[in-house]
């Protein structure tokens, strides 16, 4: 009898979870003319980048993409998807212990980056085209902090689980880890938006499998499913008008809001050190591009053609097309292992 309550429970959150993702992804798919009506008039193009953040001219991603800005693509559409994921998650998902949190690093993230964009677009193309690296940091530090002192002192979190030996407890200093995560998070899903296709479709896995995590987990998590599944169903319309050849870019205003629920989402779900596992094409893609600075400072030298490494493969000679979805496939495969750690090392 117990187990026919189980599984009648989890059906209905099963079908409840599904009409978040596809009510997400109807809204997207609305107000994407909207969008696209206003971009083109009030020219939100994508101005292109000259210098690095070391300093130095980008002549190898400049030769790359010179086609592409060539032809005056609209940014900032990543405005789309954070609208849709907050109506749903705002109107019906909303709950204090697993929406509350995600739900802010959304829109904290959003805004941080939508600052970024509209500098970015009024900009006249020249430098870094946007807000400095280190404003930016600061504002989503800001942001983690003030969600992780939520996390900490509101919902009484002070442990994180290490897979296959336990809970480790770690009071205080839990605050600043979830900050961490959540600007490493943030940054790692920026730093990855520089294909046609390449950051939404890896978001789009990934929220997949913590939303998979999250019902395995059981009731006190089915609503942080929810969520994962309404980001999922939002970035699936964005994809079908991201891929190449895009027609929009979601700009910062998407990856930093992505980002940073990403990260607030493994915490929620006490899945840490599973992140790096799911997001292990992110953490190829920001590992690649700290590797290349180092290395530039410090032995004046450069590690790849051009980071982060989607675009020292696209130097090498790899399409775009071919970058993008090999690494959909290994980010499809890392999910997998992901959730099999999860419910193997006693996340579920």
């Amino acid at each position: 009898m117990m187990q026919e309550i189980a599984i009648t429970n989890l059906t209905h959150e099963l079908t409840t979870t599904f009409i978040l993702s596809v009510g997400a992804f109807l809204i997207a798919m609305f107000l994407t003319p909207i969008y696209t009506f206003l971009a083109y008039r009030y020219k939100f193009w994508k101005k292109q980048r000259s210098t690095s953040t070391t300093g130095e001219k980008l002549e190898v991603f400049t030769k790359l993409h010179a086609s592409k800005f060539k032809r005056n693509i609209p940014t900032m559409a990543g405005i789309i998807f954070v609208a849709a994921i907050f109506a749903v998650t705002f109107f019906f998902n909303l709950d204090r212990a697993q929406t509350w949190l995600p739900l802010a690093a959304l829109v904290g993230g959003a805004l941080v980056g939508l600052l970024d964009d509209i500098i970015n677009i009024r900009g006249d193309g020249t430098g870094v085209a946007g807000l400095r690296s280190s404003l930016k940091f600061a504002m989503i530090t800001a942001i983690g902090l003030a969600l992780g002192w939520f996390f900490f002192v509101k919902l009484g979190v002070d442990a994180v689980h290490v897979p296959f030996i336990g809970d480790l407890t770690l009071g205080w200093v839990i605050v600043p880890l979830f900050a961490f995560v959540v600007v490493a998070a943030g940054n790692a899903v920026n730093i990855s938006d520089g294909l046609d296709g390449l950051a939404g479709g890896l978001a789009s896995i990934a929220f997949g499998a913590f939303g998979v995590i999250a019902l395995l987990q059981g009731p006190q998590h089915y609503l942080i499913a929810g969520f994962c599944f309404t980001v999922m169903g939002a970035l699936l319309s964005y994809l079908w008008f991201n891929i190449y050849p895009a027609r929009f870019f979601m700009g910062d205003v998407g990856s930093f809001a992505l980002g940073t629920s990403l990260g607030v989402v493994a915490m929620l779900t006490n899945t840490l050190f599973i992140l790096p596992i799911i997001g292990i094409v992110f953490v190829g893609e920001a590992g690649s591009s700290l590797i290349q600075i180092f290395s530039k400072k410090v032995f004046k030298r450069k590690v790849f053609i051009s980071a982060p490494i989607h675009h020292h493969l696209e130097a090498i000679g790899w399409p775009e097309t071919k970058v993008t979805m090999r690494f959909w496939v290994i980010a499809c495969v890392a999910a997998f292992v992901g959730v099999s750690i999860a419910v193997l090392g006693g996340n579920i």
